[in-house]
């Protein structure tokens, strides 16, 4: 069974859309919970998820759901709260979780359908972490070669936003998400599981959002994205990989 982890922070416009297509893409019998965990969201997102024994959604009104709360059609949505940071909503939603496999997911990333099947079939045939390769929702010739290259097991290719299934055993082997690190902490979880050889990835694409190169524009994020890479190769501290996006990026 899979825990499915998402850490939110003013998300309102995407979590109840999130909700209601892990619901409709993925079967009950293979999902312990999915679990929300907040990180002091002040825009709205709490209503949308503080009701959880809702009866299921008509397709009409799903895109109405940021202003009326979501409407579940299983009763297997938790919310938590939780200091802020991601690394320490996901491993407090991890603490919380029941499934022997958990599955991080941003906010903003929707994986594919029959997602949890094909978690359930890699970690079946010995693989006990890895994520999905990915897609913006962006036209750009650049995001759309960056998505491509993520079908491939290069390290370079890996970041949160392509979500991160592994076990509830290897994980807290691991010792979980790294607290220290207020940004970069999905790559650091990932760092350890490279090391010890422990990461496939599944050819089916997830869709995540370009909103931050939309914000700031492509070349001139992802100049920074590389900047903050090859900090970290070169011993920057979790503090001055947090200064440096503070004052670039935020």
């Amino acid at each position: 069974m899979i825990s499915i982890i998402i850490p939110v922070l003013n998300e309102v416009d995407n979590i109840g859309r999130l909700l209601t297509h892990l619901i409709e893409n993925s079967s009950s019998k293979n999902i312990s919970e999915i679990i929300v965990v907040d990180g002091g969201s002040t825009d709205g997102t709490l209503d949308i998820l503080r009701p959880v024994r809702l009866q299921k959604p008509d397709r009409s009104e799903v895109n109405s759901n940021q202003s009326k709360g979501l409407d579940c059609a299983r009763p297997d949505i938790k919310l938590l709260s939780s200091d802020k940071g991601r690394a320490k909503q996901m491993n407090l939603g991890a603490k919380h979780a029941t499934g022997s496999i958990l599955y991080f997911l941003h906010a903003d990333s929707f994986p594919p359908k029959d997602f949890d099947q094909f978690i359930l079939n890699e970690v079946q045939k010995g693989n006990q972490a890895g994520c999905f390769r990915m897609q913006f929702d962006s036209n750009h010739w650049w995001l759309r070669l960056a998505s491509w290259l993520t079908q491939f097991s290069w390290r370079a290719s890996r970041g949160g936003d392509q979500s991160q299934f592994i076990t509830k055993t290897l994980f807290n082997d691991i010792g979980g998400y790294n607290e220290n690190y207020i940004i970069y902490e999905d790559n650091i979880l990932i760092n350890e599981l490279y090391a010890r050889n422990e990461f496939t990835v599944i050819n089916k694409k997830l869709t995540t959002s370009a909103r931050l190169y939309r914000k700031h524009g492509v070349w001139k994020l992802q100049y920074h994205f590389w900047t903050i890479y090859v900090k970290k190769w070169f011993g920057a501290s979790a503090d001055e990989l947090l200064a440096y996006y503070k004052k670039y990026v935020c």
